[in-house]
């Protein structure tokens, strides 16, 4: 599986717009909020934080730098987009999420790192057994990206014991299930069971990264 990592991802000013929004919910120290932010290939928008312009001007400045990744990692999906997700993330300093692969509706996955400057990044496996692990460090202002892959991208994260640990997730997304699968050569019945068979995977899986 092919990982894309771009240090400094944000322009300075649309990371310091970023950080400033208060996140108003208190995160156990071994739990998970997200603040789902969503916008479409027509400008339609749906966000728990950000204003409907900020989303708009996250959408117009990331967009094309975002799909020419896509076009790298997995061109056979770029015309199956549909909208994206800016999810802002936080996790509490003990959280784990296990090892998993992500749902087809991601043709792009994302993850950058917002705060603090130091916490634990991804952690990307050969198997489910989580064999051959490959850490991606953290670093402030870097994304992580790659193109999912039915029982193939396996990854996890957690919190580094200290500190809560807060990203964006940035993804490109499709609702055309049935022509990721395809394009991936698997079944589509099979993999909708298999994700909805594990009831934890299955309550976070739009935000898992």
């Amino acid at each position: 599986m092919k990982i894309k990592i771009i240090d400094n991802f944000f322009k300075d000013k649309d990371l310091k717009l970023i950080q400033k929004f208060t996140l108003k919910k208190k995160v156990q120290k071994d739990g998970i909020e997200v603040y789902h932010n969503k916008i479409d290939k027509n400008y339609n928008v749906e966000s728990d934080i950000f204003d409907k312009e900020t989303l708009k001007k996250l959408h117009k400045s990331y967009h094309s730098i975002a799909m020419n990744i896509l076009e790298e990692l997995s061109p056979e999906k770029k015309h199956l987009y549909e909208f994206s997700e800016f999810h802002i993330v936080e996790t509490g300093k003990d959280f784990i999420f296990p090892i998993h692969d992500d749902i087809p509706n991601k043709l792009l996955s994302g993850v950058i790192y917002l705060k603090p400057d130091n916490n634990f990044g991804t952690i990307f496996y050969k198997n489910k057994k989580g064999e051959d692990k490959k850490i991606i460090e953290w670093k402030t202002n870097r994304a992580v990206f790659f193109s999912r892959l039915e029982n193939s991208s396996w990854h996890s994260y957690r919190g580094d014991g200290i500190s809560n640990r807060i990203t964006i997730v940035y993804n490109l997304m499709t609702n055309d299930i049935k022509s990721v699968l395809k394009i991936e050569n698997k079944n589509y019945f099979f993999s909708l069971f298999r994700y909805k068979l594990n009831p934890y995977l299955f309550k976070y899986f739009k935000f898992t990264l």
